[in-house]
């Protein structure tokens, strides 16, 4: 394998977590009988440029299809966010109905809609056609296909339809070719545009022992640093940067024309360039010894659980998230002899089973129903949302459980 940016050939393992089924291919009553594959899931880190990575397994136009669970409009506190976002871009750039706002990645439509109840024109591109529906729906305007430099030259350059704000939440993670993806952005950007991305930062990643937002739809894992050097190599600025407490701790970017000189860089850049530099994340040892963080974690994981279940208490899980797969298939629990079932808010996985480990996933009725001592939160970054969603359980004596960055119980 050879880095998906700079070309290295890759040989330095940031964490090795064996084998993984794809983390959203759940598994329905239809095909509970038929084997499921699993794919290595190595993670290397590039010795050149320090772009995270793993290898495309499994082509992205298999994972992101008409089957994919995941959508955005299930978590109120992701469209606080996305609310928050439109409005604080509406105040800063003040976009106007001649604008065109364009997200790539756009799901249900979850952060287009604020930008129409402005009346500003928007398009949402979404390879995911049933996520894609509901967001067409809403009278979000959609186009089901991966964005590319090719889409960008036939739906935007050619049409004269170039968008003056390009977003991207976490989508830049998930694209495998990420030099074209860019020069996409490149191609279809309005001269005077502006693009914003959002994604994980691997500094928290490593900091907080995140080990299970890893998994085969996340291609990369960036530093600023790293992301940096991949605008820069498009003709791409970035002039801005947030930390963000979201999805336990993101980086939003924002990014202009190289040779637009209307738009100031702010200290934000050379003061987040400068963190990551004293933290190491330019040299390799920074990104050794992960391995023996994420088997302690799993040590913790199998204690709890059978330590609990010695003891006669029940455990279910909460949110069928791709965090709890990786947790869940690294730890090597299958079936229900240790965790009950899972408990999820959208009708899109309810019914199902989770990849791998086969466990059954329910509405919040079933909570009530089975009283469970220990309620484990599989999406760790919702604790709040959640625990608020679910504090009933304490009537009975329930306990919340989380093992990232270590296990709490409380």
């Amino acid at each position: 394998m050879n880095c998906r940016h700079c070309s290295t050939e890759l040989k330095r393992v940031f964490v090795d977590l064996v084998t993984a089924p794809i983390s959203t291919a759940m598994i329905t009553n239809e095909n509970i009988f038929e084997p499921e594959k699993y794919f290595p899931l190595k993670i290397f880190v590039c010795s050149n440029c320090k772009l995270v990575q793993v290898d495309e397994m499994q082509k992205a136009e298999e994972i992101f299809n008409e089957r994919y669970s995941y959508f955005s409009s299930y978590s109120t506190s992701w469209l606080a966010h996305a609310k928050s976002y439109v409005d604080m871009m509406m105040e800063r750039f003040k976009f106007n109905s001649d604008s065109l706002v364009m997200e790539i990645a756009s799901n249900d439509g979850y952060l287009l809609q604020y930008f129409k109840e402005y009346n500003i024109p928007v398009l949402g591109i979404e390879p995911s056609s049933n996520t894609a529906d509901v967001a067409m729906q809403k009278g979000i305007e959609s186009i089901t296909e991966f964005f590319n430099a090719d889409f960008a030259s036939r739906n935007l350059v050619e049409k004269n339809r170039r968008p003056n704000l390009i977003i991207g939440n976490n989508v830049l993670a998930h694209v495998p070719d990420i030099n074209d993806f860019v020069k996409g952005i490149k191609l279809a950007l309005a001269t005077d545009g502006i693009v914003t991305m959002e994604f994980p930062h691997i500094v928290r990643l490593i900091s907080e022992n995140q080990f299970d937002t890893i998994y085969h739809e996340h291609f990369s894992y960036f530093s600023f640093t790293v992301v940096k050097k991949i605008f820069n190599s498009q003709k791409l600025e970035l002039f801005d940067v947030d930390q963000l407490d979201t999805h336990g701790g993101s980086l939003r970017i924002y990014a202009k024309h190289s040779d637009n000189q209307s738009i100031s860089i702010t200290d934000n850049v050379n003061k987040l360039l400068q963190e990551e530099d004293d933290l190491g994340v330019n040299n390799l040892d920074y990104y050794q010894g992960f391995q023996s963080v994420v088997d302690h974690i799993k040590y913790e994981v199998w204690e709890f659980l059978i330590n609990q279940k010695k003891k006669g208490k029940r455990i279910i899980g909460y949110g069928a998230a791709a965090k709890g797969n990786t947790l869940l298939n690294y730890c090597g629990i299958k079936g229900t002899d240790l965790v009950e079932c899972v408990i999820d808010a959208s009708p899109h996985r309810q019914g199902r089973f989770l990849p791998g480990s086969r466990i059954p996933v329910f509405s919040k009725v079933e909570i009530e129903a089975r009283k469970p001592d220990f309620v484990i939160i599989f999406p760790w970054n919702l604790k709040n949302e959640i625990t608020g969603e679910l504090d009933f359980i304490r009537n009975w004596g329930g306990q919340f459980v989380i093992f990232i960055p270590q296990t709490m119980i409380f």
